[in-house]
């Protein structure tokens, strides 16, 4: 019961739609709070179409479905 009221940076949202210029995906995003900061970390959503970081959770979900890789 010790995180009752409390709410994390991914809260109750839906998925951060991501465009193919905007890869690769960090998060902490620039739009996200202060207070919800914690090291950065660049997510794989090309792959997928998908990301979720491992922090603090949010899903990063790129519009389109998942990028074609190009090879390098």
């Amino acid at each position: 019961m010790a995180d009752q009221g409390l709410t994390t940076a991914a809260g109750a949202a839906a998925a951060v739609p991501v465009g193919p210029d905007e890869l690769p995906v960090c998060c902490p995003n620039p739009r996200m709070p202060l207070w919800s900061s914690h090291p950065r970390v660049f997510l794989d959503a090309a792959a997928t179409g998908e990301a979720r970081c491992p922090y603090c959770g949010t899903v990063y979900r790129l519009q389109g479905g998942a990028a074609k890789s190009g090879g390098h």
